[in-house]
């Protein structure tokens, strides 16, 4: 169950991420970074949420286990 649930946030987790360093890269966030000098702020969000997903994610797959020993 959380091999399951730890690949899930590991997809999940890389899709954020894509969707964030796009959303960095447009043109409101240009305009942005022009102005304020740091990208918008949902942009920042996403690469962050989905760092942490992806990080969660892994540790979750590969350790393994139900997290139920005897």
């Amino acid at each position: 169950m959380n091999r399951a649930i730890g690949l899930a946030l590991l997809v999940a987790g890389i899709v954020l991420l894509i969707f964030g360093i796009q959303a960095s890269q447009s043109l409101t966030s240009n305009l942005s970074q022009t102005f304020t000098g740091a990208p918008t702020n949902r942009s920042i969000w996403m690469i962050v949420g989905g760092l942490v997903a992806a990080i969660v994610g892994i540790i979750l797959t590969f350790r393994g286990g139900t997290g139920t020993r005897v």
